[in-house]
């Protein structure tokens, strides 16, 4: 397919290369450090928070100071809009996209989906996704196989949301799906398709670029919602939104919004789950001790029965390295909202339009907030040590009333996932030392987190 500026792009594709995106204004990250997350900390070490500057026509406000974070979080929300730019080709007019009263009515009928009494019953289903995992995991043990892990801990992710949320197995490739959602989210399509546009070029959008990708990507809600259901669940999210879907009460609930809430959690709950499992194995495999403890605690807790929901919570350890994880590598680096009206912080005026970038990552590693903030020490979370944190110092999951619906269903997650397969497994990084970041909407690893894994005897 040939597409020249003069033609109108497809409804999915619209603002993959336009200037105002989000993706186009955040490629100059792309062109620091290994870590560009130290460009903008040491910003902040020399000027201050709020920090005011211009990225192309659009004036940026950068915060770093928890109580900042909570202003525009919680005491003064209603001034702070979602920023949407880039996210609706994504997830069309999903949660994630809508705010205000309309949020609010969307939001409410899922909520009960991520009430923890239903981790009783996902868990069976997460262990069932983990162990597939592991089926696979054993074939790559015995050929020596390298891979990348964000892909792997990725398909595990999807796997486990579509079992336990949707009732379903999966009922698409799941590496094919991921490929196309890093091929959109590389920003750097995107700047390539701006340049181009620019030039007043035509181009051909072939199988490889962001566009074929995204059409691939919107095919996926259906396909979940057409397959054959597992076990015909009454008490899942699919059930909860077919529901709403079905009530005249909730005009706006219609099924182009079952499909764009699908992929809300199909893009978005898997991937900042699959990122913080990945940066774990990466972070185990460098602390072996780490690893070993993770055993130990899995045999105590666990011995040889199936793991259920309320085995979380004596994993204590395991539970503390995810924590510690999304404090070194958190999923989201910066949380951004767009002024409504004019505000003011630390006697620094924020304006209507402001783009407000709260910046989780250098909060997170701030030694005025943490003891050694760049050292791995899940014990931080443990006993005491946990009740002296700063107040908005930690942001995995956001914050205030948008704070991430599936946050707590996240850790149980990459908690019983994180102890089963490094009982069985000791996963071996083989990438890069250390690992480079990309600082795209999440934090992804600079070129992957490539590993290969041996089994244990």
């Amino acid at each position: 397919m040939t597409t020249a500026t003069a033609t109108p792009s497809p409804a999915h594709t619209q603002g993959l290369g336009d200037e105002s995106s989000i993706w186009f204004k955040l490629t100059p990250l792309l062109k620091g450090p290994d870590n560009p997350m130290t460009v903008l900390m040491e910003m902040t070490k020399r000027y201050g928070s709020p920090l005011q500057f211009n990225m192309a026509n659009q004036r940026i406000v950068l915060l770093s100071e928890p109580e900042h974070f909570k202003r525009v979080l919680v005491s003064n929300a209603a001034n702070y809009e979602k920023y949407f730019d880039g996210l609706k080709p994504i997830f069309g007019k999903s949660m994630i996209t809508n705010d205000g009263a309309l949020w609010q009515k969307i939001r409410m009928p899922q909520q009960p989906a991520f009430h923890p009494d239903m981790f009783v019953d996902y868990v069976p289903y997460f262990v069932e996704a983990i162990n597939q995992k592991m089926a696979d995991w054993a074939e790559k043990a015995k050929t020596g196989e390298e891979f990348e892990m964000v892909e792997q801990t990725w398909t595990l992710a999807a796997d486990m949301i579509c079992k336990a949320l949707f009732d379903r197995d999966m009922p698409f490739n799941p590496h094919f799906v991921f490929k196309c959602v890093k091929t959109y989210t590389d920003v750097m399509n995107h700047k390539s398709i701006r340049l181009k546009k620019v030039a007043g070029q035509e181009f051909e959008m072939t199988e490889e670029n962001a566009a074929k990708a995204m059409e691939t990507w919107h095919e996926v809600p259906d396909l979940v919602m057409a397959s054959n259901p597992r076990e015909h669940r009454e008490k899942t999210l699919l059930k909860m939104i077919e529901d709403v879907v079905a009530d005249p009460e909730v005009p706006e609930f219609d099924h182009q919004q079952a499909v764009d809430e699908f992929k809300q959690y199909l893009w978005a709950g898997t991937e900042t789950t699959a990122l913080t499992l990945a940066w774990a194995m990466y972070l185990t495999s460098k602390h072996p001790e780490a690893a070993d403890r993770i055993r130990r605690e899995g045999e105590e807790v666990l011995g040889d029965r199936t793991p259920t929901a309320a085995d979380y919570s004596h994993l204590v350890y395991t539970r503390s390295v995810i924590q510690e994880t999304m404090r070194l590598y958190p999923p989201i680096w910066g949380l951004i909202r767009v002024a409504a009206e004019e505000d003011e912080i630390e006697g620094k005026k924020i304006m209507p339009g402001d783009r407000v970038v709260m910046f989780a990552y250098g909060a997170h590693h701030d030694e005025r907030f943490w003891e050694a903030p760049e050292e791995f020490r899940p014990e931080r979370w443990m006993g005491e040590a946990n009740k002296k944190q700063t107040k908005y110092s930690y942001l995995p999951f956001g914050g205030g009333r948008r704070s991430c619906i599936g946050g707590a269903m996240s850790q149980v997650e990459n908690t019983l996932a994180l102890s089963i397969l490094l009982r069985r497994f000791r996963p071996e990084y083989v990438g890069i030392m250390p690992a480079g970041i990309n600082a795209t909407v999440t934090l992804t690893p600079r070129g992957g987190l490539n590993f290969k894994v041996h089994e244990l005897s």
